[in-house]
């Protein structure tokens, strides 16, 4: 799988973990930045993380700034990304199975490297429930989706 990766100055401290990580899961890094802890705004990542996955030139894509939120508001205004904040395990795995989660945010203020690594294996090793009552409702999301840009 390819992973879209990025970060603003305050998540970039999660970096290295992310980073290996994935990596040790056998999936490939596609890395949109930051390379230092220098300020960046963080919709200039979340954007290009978002674009990457609605394009599908990647599967998935993991965002992280100082609370996950502002990621995660920026990658949903991109149609087709269904990006959410999680800080537990369950989140991280129940959002891909029942909502077809495919962008994770995450808060490198809130969470520790330990933390941030299991969310990504949870994420990373989750797949949708096809086939489910969640697949209806997938199905409906889409459809607001499609109505709200055209």
């Amino acid at each position: 799988m390819n992973v879209a990766i990025g970060f603003d100055h305050a998540g970039f401290a999660l970096k290295e973990i992310i980073v290996q990580t994935i990596k040790e899961m056998g999936h490939e890094v596609v890395d949109c930045g930051v390379s230092s802890c220098r300020r960046a705004d963080y919709p200039d990542y979340a954007d290009k993380v978002a674009r990457l996955v609605s394009s599908g030139k990647v599967q998935r894509g993991i965002l992280t700034c100082g609370s996950g939120v502002g990621m995660c508001v920026c990658a949903n205004k991109v149609k087709g990304v269904r990006a959410c904040v999680c800080h537990d395990a369950y989140s991280a795995r129940q959002a891909v199975e029942h909502d077809a989660l495919n962008v994770l945010c995450l808060g490198a203020r809130i969470i520790g490297p330990a933390v941030a690594q299991e969310l990504v294996q949870q994420f990373l090793n989750a797949s949708f429930l096809t086939g489910t009552r969640h697949e209806v409702r997938l199905n409906k999301i889409i459809a607001i989706e499609d109505k709200n840009f055209k």
